[in-house]
């Protein structure tokens, strides 16, 4: 299939990710600003909190996942997913979505939340299409998971807007829990196969079934919990019963070779860090640690990892790349955003009287990572191909 002509619109990684990586280091630096230096700006329509929480995940994550999606179909079904126009203009729709709901304020929250949705809309449609072409109904629990994305944003501006009572916590945690299992299902279809054909010499990894399937289920009924019931009782054991499937899981793919490879044990970090979370969410019922420690090894470190790693992944492989020989500095950008883990999540809950300094900290090291991922990747993602291979 020939390009759009234009090779920034060729497939959809190229403007997303480059949109999520801008937006990363730019709503980071306002969040950083409110939360350590005080800053009150005047025209954002929900409180910051909600704000930065909202645009992490609907805003930084949504893209790219909207990246990943639209181009991964395309290799599934052999179906040209958007590019060209079209792709621009729903990458607009996005960038739209993420100026509005800094700068407009509470009276255009009508409008803010019309255009947010108009833009997950879509997305759904547009990896929905390919997907009914090449009939690949496989494909359909991804578009389910999308849809619920599309419903949990919905709700969350309904709590904004006072329709739905304590929408914005639903919404804003329901959406989390989705990227998680969003990251689950790929995690199972795609990190066993990286690895395998990753480490340089031969090995079969432990998959169950039993496993996919159980974990699967258990995860649905934590999150439905969770929304219920934060972090009762029932949550606690669900998040004990999950830590151990999904330790199990790793210690399936585990295999020596992966530490060698930056582009393998960022993406096993990154998932450990979500069988982190289930073990900090246990502890909030045990302990009392503050619910934000697990929500941000989800967060920050699980989905944080995940989606650097994987972009980072995406683009060698999408631009002609050897992704078995990347630049050697990723190592250093994973290992900044690791870092930035561990100040985020484990030091305030080791020393909690030095709390604002480990999240100031925490977000410069996100900052830098994604600056230097911006510093790395931003022109090989407006470049064509340099094997000359069409997209």
């Amino acid at each position: 299939m020939a390009g759009s002509g234009i090779a920034f619109l060729n497939l959809g990684f190229r403007p997303f990710f480059a949109g999520a990586g801008i937006f990363a280091v730019l709503s980071m630096l306002a969040w950083m600003a409110v939360y350590v230096f005080a800053w009150q700006p005047g025209t954002v329509a929900v409180p910051f909190l909600y704000w930065h929480g909202h645009e992490m995940i609907f805003g930084y994550t949504i893209a790219v996942i909207a990246g990943f999606l639209l181009t991964a179909v395309k290799n599934w079904t052999g179906v040209q997913t958007l590019n060209g126009i079209p792709l621009l203009l729903l990458f607009l729709v996005w960038v739209a979505g993420r100026i509005l709901f800094f700068s407009a304020n509470a009276e255009m929250l009508v409008l803010i939340a019309v255009v947010d949705s108009l833009f997950l809309a879509g997305l759904s449609v547009a990896v929905l299409i390919p997907v009914i072409k090449a009939r690949q109904w496989k494909q359909m629990g991804i578009i389910s998971k999308l849809l619920l994305l599309f419903a949990s944003n919905l709700i969350f501006y309904a709590g904004t807007l006072g329709m739905v009572e304590d929408g914005m916590r639903i919404g804003l945690y329901s959406g989390v829990y989705l990227i998680v299992a969003l990251i689950f299902t790929m995690g199972r279809r795609v990190i066993p196969f990286f690895i395998e054909n990753g480490v340089g010499y031969p090995v079969q990894l432990k998959n169950r079934q039993w496993l996919d399937v159980s974990s699967l289920v258990l995860f649905l009924l934590f999150w439905m919990v969770d929304i219920l019931r934060p972090d009762s009782l029932p949550v606690a054991v669900l998040s004990f019963m999950l830590l151990l499937l999904h330790t199990l899981r790793l210690a399936g793919w585990h295999t020596p070779g992966i530490w060698q490879r930056p582009l393998l044990w960022v993406l096993y970090l990154g998932y450990a860090c979500l069988v982190a979370g289930f073990a900090l969410k246990l502890a909030v019922f045990v302990a009392g640690i503050s619910p934000s420690l697990p929500l941000h090894a989800f967060a920050y470190g699980g989905i944080g990892l995940m989606s650097l790693g994987m972009m980072s992944r995406v683009i060698l492989g999408h631009t002609g790349r050897n992704v078995l020989e990347p630049p050697p500095v990723l190592f250093w950008v994973f290992g900044i955003l690791l870092l930035g883990t561990v100040l985020r999540v484990l030091l305030p809950m080791i020393d909690p009287e030095h709390h604002l300094f480990w999240i100031g900290s925490s977000q410069v090291l996100w900052i830098a990572a994604f600056s230097f991922f911006l510093v790395l990747y931003l022109p090989m993602l407006v470049q064509a191909r340099v094997d000359g291979r069409p997209e």
